[in-house]
């Protein structure tokens, strides 16, 4: 659920993948969405691989990781807060191919600090069992995020037109999605510290 609210929020992603559809229809912007959701398993491999050298190094230094990604949290839902609920469709376009499409999706996430951050802070705090698999419940949450990505951004690919019009003629839409943000943001955060 928390997933899913993050992907649907105004983001870089969400609106290239819009434009691009708008612009150059449908099957641009599923590619573009299979670009931007395998950058994820980049993410994901180094989040696996560096929290579950920390729990298996210390179980202080996760609860310092977990603090640390609830702190973060709570930093992402205060940025919301002061920021303004807009939308905007300006954007250059330009008919590319399949491969540059994925490629350039691909190197909009990978090279995205902010996505590693937001991993390194959000996926821990879902690990059900840190004495066992710890990389595989990472893996298998990576792969839950990316499919249900995959699944809003060509979703917006296919209906680019209609939720663009509906959003340029709601601007209660933006302030909703901003809302639920900080909820899903503050909310995990607290549970972590509980």
């Amino acid at each position: 659920m928390a997933s899913v609210l993050l992907t649907l929020s105004p983001g870089p992603d969400i609106i290239y993948v819009l434009v691009k559809s708008m612009a150059d229809g449908k099957k641009a912007g599923i590619i573009l969405s299979l670009g931007l959701v395998s950058g994820i398993l980049v993410h994901t491999t180094l989040v696996a691989f560096g929290v579950a050298a920390l729990i298996n190094q210390s179980e202080l230094l996760f609860t310092l990781v977990q603090l640390l990604g609830a702190g973060y949290l709570l930093y992402i839902a205060f940025s919301i807060y002061r920021s303004e609920a807009s939308f905007s469709l300006k954007a250059q376009t330009t008919t590319d191919s399949s491969k540059n499409l994925l490629k350039r999706g691909f190197l909009m996430n990978v090279l995205n600090p902010k996505v590693s951050i937001f991993f390194l802070a959000f996926f821990p705090n879902f690990v059900w069992n840190t004495s066992a698999y710890v990389e595989l419940q990472l893996y298998t949450l990576g792969f839950i995020f990316m499919l249900q990505a995959l699944l809003i951004f060509s979703f917006v690919a296919v209906s680019a037109g209609k939720i663009a019009n509906y959003i340029q003629q709601n601007n209660q839409v933006l302030k909703i999605f901003k809302w639920v943000q900080i909820a899903v943001f503050v909310t995990i955060a607290f549970a972590l510290f509980l």
